[in-house]
């Protein structure tokens, strides 16, 4: 996978909108951040998932997904390593992120 396709994954979730921070694109919904690009290099991609759903990714796809470092990845925030990636996955994913900090009114829209 690259980073354009991710990013038109992210982008294609209702009101998805991408916004530099920190020096790489993030993607955010209801003004919250589901998933970055760029971090902590090109290769990789974030996605904001709970605990539980990150335990899933990385024990079905461990050259995929890793939790991140620090207190970060024990809340959830997960690395997507893209080159590794296929994009059935990464959709999967980027949905749940999406859903885990969209509004419920726009929750109930996808």
């Amino acid at each position: 996978m690259t980073a354009d396709e991710f990013r038109g994954i992210a982008l294609s979730l209702p009101e998805a909108v991408e916004i530099g921070h920190m020096g790489h694109p993030d993607f955010r919904v209801s003004k919250r951040i589901f998933a970055t690009l760029g971090y902590p290099d090109d290769e990789h991609g974030m996605v904001k998932l709970m605990p539980d759903q990150q335990a899933h990714f990385i024990e079905k796809f461990p050259a995929v997904f890793a939790p991140s470092k620090g207190k970060w990845g024990l809340d959830g925030s997960t690395l997507v390593h893209l080159p590794r990636a296929k994009a059935k996955a990464v959709r999967e994913a980027l949905i749940l992120a999406w859903r885990n900090r969209a509004s419920v009114a726009l929750n109930a829209r996808l």
